[in-house]
């Protein structure tokens, strides 16, 4: 049974950093192209990084800098370190991989 569970996420003030994870199980993370997708309140969902099969990450402009998206073959994890922090990064952040998604880790940047 695929499942993907999401941690981390939590209340950081803007500039601040989190580190959010993704615990997989059902299926190698490894083998598959994986993505972080956020969605902002009242918004659709946005993908924040994507992995590679072969390990290149993607971002879009937005988090360019800012996100780093990494893979822990050994665990079957994924990770997606936040740093400095936006308003605008506040959402659900889930890990995804074509139909298969978790429930998702709430993220809030407020002073």
């Amino acid at each position: 049974q695929v499942e993907l569970v999401e941690s981390g996420g939590g209340l950081v003030q803007p500039g601040g950093s989190l580190r959010l994870s993704c615990a997989a199980s059902g299926f190698l993370l490894s083998e598959y192209r994986m993505a972080w997708v956020r969605q902002a309140p009242g918004k659709g969902p946005e993908w924040v990084s994507i992995i590679d099969i072969g390990g290149d990450t993607l971002y879009p402009d937005s988090v360019k800098g800012r996100f780093t998206a990494s893979m822990d073959n050994t665990k079957n994890m994924m990770y997606l370190q936040l740093n400095n922090v936006k308003a605008e990064d506040t959402g659900i952040y889930r890990c995804a991989t074509g139909s298969w998604r978790g429930q998702g880790t709430q993220v809030i940047v407020s002073s």
